[in-house]
């Protein structure tokens, strides 16, 4: 496979050329398959979780969690995964993951998963998948100039869509086959998409040398590196945690069957899935500043209606899940499209941490909706609990906007913050 040849410049400095000419397009390809595919896998067990429960007889405490795990799991194997970009090539950090996540699952499919206990344990499994994200970001990001950052990693990133395969297809996989034959069946598109990566994904020439762990430790000194933890805790973790919930909220809330509980997630997740790379767009001709901004409000306003109204009817809540989800995945294409002009020589530990950061969210949010039912009868409050964290969010962000703009924000070139 030919790879892009180095010039005297880096290809992360403005070329001047469009999107599709710069970088190396069979690489976006894989990392955005390789994520997609993985992250399907990622939230499984989220449009299960309504059979699962049936099955081994869990509370609504148990379905949180256990729906939460892989989320927990993936935060914190994103932070290694991260380190590993940085030090061993973001396609051989790839390549361990997607082996352990394809092993795992061919045993929990082979000797079947039959407790509470043991479903925790294939969660674990499952967060392998999830910090797939701090894996194909970088294996895109490095490949492309700053101008096209938000596009670059908005496409990547728009393999968060895989977690509508999941909520279409889990469900009605169980129902026809038993829902431990949904792991053996998630293994033909895993191995499907492992070969390819292993083919066509190529690390970019542009790597950064390996840094010693200390300077790791020191990104954290840096208050940047916590305030995107912050809002990607709120945009990715409100998607994410939201993804897992949904099914379970539906068929609580409506006595639909897991079947529909997974096409009305499937609805709205397409639309957090399909808004990334416009809001990595929409960051790149606006700035992340402004695009992240308008999304903390909306989703704000948004997950209030929800908390007050969600359960007034079917129609109605997929209507708002469907509008929230959307808005969080823009500004998830906008924080992603201000990382990497931020941290440009320590993208891969960054992309870690701020999927750590999104990891916390969506793990917070699935087992505190879990928790919150089984206590209150209803998720009302733990919606409106995520609505005032938007908007610390955005105290935040308006709180940091002047001093980005005028130090490293005026420093970048062909790029708007």
């Amino acid at each position: 496979m030919a790879t892009l040849a180095m010039t005297s410049d880096s290809p992360r400095i403005p070329t001047g050329k469009p999107f599709w000419q710069s970088g190396h397009r069979p690489t976006l390809l894989a990392a955005f398959l390789y994520f997609d595919i993985a992250f399907m896998c990622w939230v499984m067990l989220g449009p299960l979780a309504p059979i699962i429960s049936k099955d081994l007889g869990l509370d609504p405490a148990q379905k949180g969690f256990m729906v939460a795990v892989p989320t927990l799991a993936g935060a914190v194997i994103r932070l290694v995964n991260g380190l590993l970009v940085d030090r061993i090539g973001p396609k051989l950090t790839g390549t361990i993951s997607q082996l352990v996540v394809i092993v795992g699952l061919a045993v929990a499919w082979w000797f079947g998963v039959e407790s509470y206990e043991a479903t925790l344990a294939v969660g674990v499994i499952l967060g392998f998948a999830g910090a797939s994200f701090a894996v194909s970001l970088p294996l895109a990001s490095r490949w492309y100039p700053a101008e096209h950052q938000g596009k670059a990693m908005g496409i990547a990133g728009m393999g968060n869509s895989g977690t509508v395969f999941a909520s279409l297809f889990a469900a009605l996989l169980a129902k026809a086959y038993g829902w431990t034959n949904v792991f053996g069946l998630a293994l033909i598109p895993l191995v499907a998409v492992f070969l390819f990566y292993l083919f066509a994904a190529e690390d970019s020439p542009d790597q950064p040398e390996a840094k010693p762990l200390s300077a790791y430790a020191a990104v954290l000194k840096e208050a940047d590196a916590w305030w995107f933890m912050l809002f990607y805790f709120v945009t990715f973790g409100g998607f994410v945690g939201l993804s897992n919930s949904l099914p379970t909220f539906f068929t609580d809330s409506f006595g639909v069957t897991p079947v529909m509980a997974g096409y009305c997630t499937a609805a709205a997740v397409f639309m957090g899935s399909l808004l990334r790379p416009i809001g990595g767009g929409l960051a790149d001709r606006f700035g992340g500043i402004r695009t992240l901004t308008v999304v903390y409000l909306v989703a704000a306003a948004l997950l209030v209606a929800i908390s007050a109204s969600a359960t007034s009817g079917l129609a109605l809540a997929v209507a708002l899940f469907v509008a929230v989800m959307g808005t969080l995945g823009v500004g998830n294409g906008a924080v992603f499209q201000l990382v990497p002009q931020r941290f440009r020589k320590e993208i891969g530990v960054m992309t870690g941490l701020v999927g750590f950061g999104g990891g916390l969210g969506g793990f917070y949010l699935a087992s505190s909706l879990g928790a919150i039912k089984k206590f209150t009868g209803s998720a009302s409050i733990g919606f409106l609990i995520f609505a005032v964290l938007a908007v610390v969010a955005l105290a935040g962000l308006t709180a940091v906007k002047s001093r980005w703009r005028t130090t490293w924000g005026a420093a970048l070139q062909g790029a708007r913050i």
